[in-house]
């Protein structure tokens, strides 16, 4: 099992930054890729970032690209989400997920998510 615990959601005006930790425990952080996907209200998760397992490379869904930056702290266990110039579209609850390594996108565990509101 893995555990995860988001933290950084909150309100902030379109253009703004916000940044989102992920705090992971139980099994060992390092191998899992990691990522981040969101769910807005009425719409279906969508995927949004990832970071392999050593830090090397990344995957960005086209409407952050630019904006989101993924990164990852073995040593703590944890994964962050550097969000920039933020738009009233990334209004979401953003979850935090332990991605299977052979893939970039089958979750085996998920956090319990953190809201993210962008006003205009």
């Amino acid at each position: 099992q893995v555990q995860l615990e988001e933290s950084g959601g909150g309100l902030v005006q379109a253009g703004g930054s916000l940044r989102l930790s992920c705090a992971a425990s139980g099994r060992t952080f390092s191998s899992y890729k990691m990522g981040w996907f969101r769910q807005a209200p009425g719409k279906e998760r969508l995927f949004v970032v990832a970071i392999t397992r050593s830090g090397s490379g990344t995957r960005y869904a086209d409407f952050v690209k630019g904006r989101f930056t993924i990164s990852r702290d073995n040593a703590k266990n944890t994964v962050y989400l550097q969000m920039n110039s933020l738009k009233p579209e990334d209004t979401a609850v953003y979850y935090c997920a332990a991605i299977n390594p052979a893939t970039w996108t089958r979750v085996d565990y998920w956090g319990q998510g953190t809201q993210v509101t962008v006003s205009s």
